[in-house]
């Protein structure tokens, strides 16, 4: 498995924008598809983004897209969620996850997790 270690979260008014971070250890991240994932209490850990291995691939939650956008870049082991336009209802923390390629839109889909960062928006 691969570490990984999210940053970036804090707190933004709506509307607002924040890029998450996610920096895997080991030399094998390129190996890896890459998703981004979201929960919030008292509700199931939600499908954001995915990326391939490459980076030729992204999708997205119908939710996010226009909005978010995700990147990696394997020379750095890292992989980015930019967010615009943030909506209340996306408080949540945000997982950072390394699977397969190409990438599932599942939590079971992946084997490898960060710890989250927190990400909230006010009103």
């Amino acid at each position: 498995q691969v570490q990984l270690v999210e940053s970036g979260g804090g707190l933004v008014q709506a509307g607002g924008s924040l890029r998450l971070s996610c920096v895997a250890s080991g030399r094998t991240f390129i190996s890896y598809g890459m998703g981004w994932f979201r929960q919030a209490p008292g509700k199931e850990r939600e499908f954001v983004a995915a990326i391939t291995r490459s980076g030729s691939i992204t999708s997205y939650a119908d939710s996010v897209k226009g909005r978010f956008t995700i990147s990696r870049d394997n020379a750095k082991n890292t992989v980015y969620l930019q967010m615009n336009s943030l909506k209340p209802e996306e408080t949540a923390v945000y997982y950072c996850a390394a699977g397969g390629n190409p990438p599932m839109r599942y939590t079971s889909g992946y084997d490898s997790w960060g710890q989250g960062t927190q990400v909230t928006v006010s009103s």
